[in-house]
């Protein structure tokens, strides 16, 4: 975030790229695969945003090019909300870890810059999907390139990325056949675009000028962050200087990679920090003293640690600390309906984070809640595939051990709390017999189409009621009633022997009781059971199991 002679400062530069993606926010919303009330990806991106203007302006008047760049990192994870606002942090971190280094931002930085994104964004999707944000930012990095490699102004070479970018969203129903399909683009990679374009007008003096793009996007599809690092068995966090001349920082990482988890070497040869999490501080820091001189050491005990934070938060919330020790595994769970945090309370869940469509919370909401847990280890139920990502990202920056079990649905949830152990203590056997429960369910959605579309059952119109299993548009009709009992035979499974129905808000007891009679005269060889979850937008939700 340096500032070349004819740049303006990063802070102007930054809050001009977020202004013109917030003024673009409904759009990219609007512009969606599905025709569901969850077109959010341009409001999940720009409050990403947000959280990064909010830490740049606690800095200060006159931030260094350091300290803007660690600001950049750290509010964009703590406010990323959903797989957009996540891998956006993501991008974000691997322009600052290039930047951060630059004696000054030229077009050869802005490409060093671009490439690196690309590396770290890539790093954190188990699968990229061809046509998508990540398509987009690779493009948008070659052309960058192409610009150093030509000489190109700094200036210059930020008008040729964002202008790629639009025309690489123009590309993106190529390479994704799901977008071709509905006549739609990527919606990440146009917000993508917004946002250089707010960076170029920023840096011109000029307005911002949205390229056409058929005004159509739609959200990121199938990916989510690589999750495999799980620190449950160690306890301690070991963390402290190490001087020596001839010291190898290769050897270095290797040796504290094997001793433990969330590992980190800085420094150069004669003076490195180490942090690492191990349950032998005592052999890693002998280790250490043979190599050299060991100073400024810090060993904390993380479950005590957590004990003790867990008491400050409740106590500056006016609530007692707690008076029982803390369980081994606690729950978080996202959901929002009266009914469905009841039941979720009622089956296990210690803390519940109101959210799901339209209403995806943020990293820091997630790892807000994971704090409030009386527990050694913490569970979180994201009930939404477009949460998994935050609730990943919230995983790796929580005060105590933490393992996310990829629900898609609040009923995948209920099974999955069922399938808990009220004594079990080791995260990873309690997450995976929880996601196995979890897999075993069919969830069904019913709510009403926002904007007409093409799925696999056909054309839909604006206000006809639709029916949703496994992500794919399988009924459409007039009524809920009518789309409710179709749904149902896409769950029930020879297999099946339960179908929970879940009444949201909008209806009425009545006709949660004329479907639930329809539906066990339909499937008269499985139990129907009917319960209030006062969810919104969804008058129906059904599972089977």
């Amino acid at each position: 975030m340096n500032e070349p002679t004819g740049l303006p400062p990063a802070r102007q530069l930054i809050t001009a790229a977020a202004e013109a993606l917030k003024a673009q926010a409904d759009e990219v919303n609007r512009l969606n695969v599905f025709p569901v009330p969850d077109g959010d990806t341009g409001t999940n991106m720009s409050l990403t945003m947000d959280a990064v203007v909010a830490a740049i302006e606690r800095l200060g008047t006159s931030p260094s090019s350091a300290d803007t760049c660690a600001a950049v990192t750290k509010g964009s994870l703590m406010g990323a909300r959903g797989n957009s606002g996540v891998i956006l942090s993501q991008i974000l971190r691997g322009l600052c870890e290039v930047i951060a280094e630059s004696p000054v931002v030229n077009a050869k930085t802005l490409s060093a810059a671009l490439e690196r994104s690309v590396e770290v964004a890539f790093q954190a999707v188990r699968k990229p999907v061809e046509g998508t944000m990540l398509t987009v930012l690779k493009d948008t990095a070659a052309a960058a390139r192409g610009a150093a490699a030509n000489d190109e102004t700094v200036l210059d070479a930020l008008d040729i990325a964002a202008t790629e970018a639009f025309a690489s969203v123009k590309r993106t129903p190529e390479l994704l056949p799901v977008l071709k399909e509905n006549g739609v683009v990527d919606a990440g990679g146009f917000g993508l675009a917004i946002l250089l374009e707010g960076l170029v007008a920023a840096a011109s003096g000029t307005e911002v000028r949205v390229a056409d793009v058929s005004s159509a996007a739609a959200p990121l599809l199938n990916v989510a962050p690589v999750d495999d690092w799980d620190d449950a068995e160690y306890l301690y966090c070991t963390e402290f200087l190490l001087f020596g001349d001839g010291i190898e920082r290769p050897m270095l990482e290797q040796f504290v990679s094997a001793a433990g988890g969330s590992e980190l070497v800085v420094g150069d040869s004669g003076a490195y920090k180490i942090h690492v999490h191990t349950n032998d501080p005592a052999s890693v820091l002998a280790q250490m003293t043979s190599l050299g001189e060991v100073a400024d050491v810090h060993v904390n005990n993380m479950r005590r640690q957590q004990a003790e934070r867990d008491a400050k938060l409740k106590a500056e919330q006016g609530e007692a600390a707690p008076t029982s020790p803390p369980k081994p595994i606690g729950v978080v769970a996202v959901a929002s309906g009266s009914g469905l945090v009841e039941i979720l309370r009622s089956l296990g869940a210690d803390v519940i984070v109101n959210g799901g469509q339209t209403m995806n919370p943020s990293t820091k909401d997630i790892a807000d809640a994971i704090s409030r847990v009386n527990a050694e280890r913490v569970l979180v139920l994201p009930n939404n595939k477009n949460i998994v990502m935050a609730a990943n990202a919230a995983a790796t920056v929580a005060d105590r051990p933490v393992s996310v079990v990829p629900t898609h649905s609040v009923p995948e949830a209920f099974s999955a709390l069922l399938a808990l152990e009220p004594e079990q203590s080791d995260l990873r056997t309690a997450a995976e017999a929880m996601s196995e429960a979890a897999s075993r369910v069919k969830t069904g959605e019913v709510t009403t189409a926002v904007k007409r579309a093409t799925s696999k059952a056909g054309k839909i119109k604006s206000g006809q009621v639709i029916g949703i299993a496994a992500d794919e548009i399988e009924v459409i009709g007039d009524s809920v009633l009518t789309v409710a009992l179709e749904l149902s035979d896409f769950l029930v499974t020879p297999e099946a022997e339960m179908l929970t129905v879940l009444a949201g808000a909008d209806m009425s007891d009545a006709d949660l009781g004329e479907i639930t009679e329809k539906l066990q005269e339909r499937h008269p060889d499985v139990g129907v059971e009917a319960l209030r979850g006062e969810q919104p937008l969804y008058p129906v939700l059904m599972a089977a199991e």
